[in-house]
């Protein structure tokens, strides 16, 4: 008896740790999690991210930032000081949209399957922005088998800061647009074959929208050396959101968001230096066709390629602006390639 009252007393003891180490953003509206939520702090850096929990660590909010920018979906939602940090749970006025339905063009089945939308992609490096895309991509599957055929670019702008250079030997100052990409929907028509992979799996069910994030980890325990330079620590967190209580097929999809973490040093270097890619897609359209023929640009990080102005959609997920609020004119647009 005495054994099994101590242990619920460790029990209780550990879950009150875990839950004082960590803050949770909720909605204003539903009070329920909200997930995908960023800290940026006032230079600009990114310095946590929500889990599907709506979980932050409190150890990743720097005191020296003082002002805190909520951001979520796209947009800042509030400034907080690091004095509201000390709450277990913050209420965010999320609902700065609503959820816009995609638009299905030919209900007719046909061999293949369009998926257009908006995406954005940037990377950064120890929290701070290092390179910034976005455009309008569609993607090709297979309507049988729901087998990504093609990725699709048609149009679509790249930003840097001018402070990035290559030096061999430190990794921090690198210019790693090459990391930039489209997000990779590779997986996403078969998504629950996710189940039987190594992957954690947590799902959400909301009001608007049910979500599903994934999880999977390498070089946990043990570098990778190579040339020199070592790697560590690698992680990816999707995060998927589908319309509320379907089957969670190509259709049902709402949103695609994916983050890379990567720690990386040349050996001259004392520590590594965090890189984290993130990537997001928010479906507009889907289409069934028997010709997979459509227009496209070459996707390249040397320069930007668009016609129209389509970042300036109320719709479109317009991260430039939130970057470019800290950076000002330090953030370059690449000469546009028409």
């Amino acid at each position: 008896m005495k054994k099994s009252y101590l242990f619920y007393m460790l029990f209780v003891f550990a879950f009150q740790l875990i839950n004082a180490q960590s803050i949770t953003f909720i909605s204003g509206k539903t009070n329920k999690p909200l997930p995908k939520v960023s800290v940026f702090g006032k230079d600009g850096s990114i310095l946590a991210y929500s889990d599907i929990d709506g979980k932050i660590d409190k150890k990743l909010i720097d005191p020296a930032q003082e002002k805190f920018q909520i951001i979520y979906d796209n947009f800042s939602v509030a400034t907080l000081s690091y004095s509201d940090f000390t709450q277990d749970v913050i209420k965010l006025n999320d609902r700065v949209k609503d959820i816009e339905a995609v638009v299905i063009k030919n209900n007719k089945p046909a061999k293949y399957i369009f998926v257009k939308g908006n995406f954005n992609s940037y990377v950064t490096v120890n929290n701070k922005l290092n390179c910034y895309t976005d455009g309008i991509v569609t993607y090709i599957f297979d309507n049988k088998t729901k087998k990504l055929k093609s990725t699709n670019v048609e149009q679509f702008r790249v930003y840097k800061l001018e402070d990035a250079k290559f030096e061999k030997k430190q990794t921090a100052n690198w210019d790693y647009d090459s990391n930039l990409e489209v997000p990779d929907m590779k997986e996403i028509g078969n998504i629950l074959e996710y189940k039987s992979k190594k992957s954690t799996i947590k799902e959400l069910k909301g009001e608007q929208k049910d979500q599903l994030e994934i999880t999977g980890e390498a070089l946990q325990k043990k570098e990778f050396a190579l040339f020199g330079y070592r790697f560590f620590d690698i992680k990816s967190i999707l995060n998927l959101s589908y319309e509320k209580g379907s089957k969670k097929t190509l259709r049902d999809l709402l949103e695609f968001n994916e983050i890379n973490f990567l720690k990386l040093k040349h050996k001259s270097e004392p520590q590594y230096n965090q890189l984290i890619l993130y990537t997001n897609f928010y479906p507009t359209e889907l289409n069934f066709s028997n010709d997979n023929d459509i227009e496209k640009v070459k996707f390249s990080t040397k320069n930007s390629n668009y016609q129209t102005k389509y970042w300036e959609s109320p719709s479109f997920p317009n991260m430039q602006s939130v970057f470019s609020s800290f950076f000002k004119d330090d953030l370059k647009e690449q000469q546009n390639k028409k």
